[in-house]
């Protein structure tokens, strides 16, 4: 007859388990923690001190700003950022005044407003833009002092 050998198995036990749900669940957590940081350590704020009052005459902007019939492009090359705007017939428009944010659109940590300078057929401005999406929002006033304001995209490459 053969001897038997018992050999010990591992067993579960329920510190085992226990430990395993405390540190699953304490990863869980902590990346929750880390996210909610995040999102509320980069959110830039409001863009209006009421909506309410912003949306009374929010039809009444956009139909004026429809009315100038302007188009507007930017690009992005070697240093120097250009914004084009042009009237109906296409024609370069030199506006009473021009201001532009050029920034992240996931933070205000690299927000800049460019010095932009209208050289009879765009606006250009210098200024260093690392790789990635960026984002321009242009205000600019008309000559008959109508309010335009517009949100580009600009990607800038390699």
């Amino acid at each position: 007859m053969m001897a038997r050998i018992e050999q010990d198995t591992p067993k579960i036990k329920g510190w085992h388990v226990f430990t395993g749900f405390a540190v699953a669940f304490g990863i869980i957590i902590s990346v929750n923690i880390v996210m909610a940081f995040k999102a509320v350590s980069t959110f830039p704020g409001l863009e209006v001190a009421n909506s309410y009052v912003a949306s009374q005459q929010f039809d009444k902007k956009r139909q004026a700003q429809e009315a100038l019939q302007w188009s507007t492009a930017v690009s992005y090359d070697a240093g120097e950022i250009v914004i084009k705007i042009a009237d109906a017939d296409g024609a370069a428009v030199a506006a009473k005044s021009l201001r532009a944010l050029v920034g992240r659109t996931t933070t205000v940590e690299f927000d800049t407003y460019p010095e932009f300078v209208f050289d009879g057929t765009a606006y250009r401005a210098s200024i260093d833009l690392a790789e990635g999406l960026w984002l321009v929002k242009i205000d600019a006033l008309s000559r008959s002092d109508i309010p335009f304001q517009q949100r580009l995209d600009v990607y800038v490459g390699k």
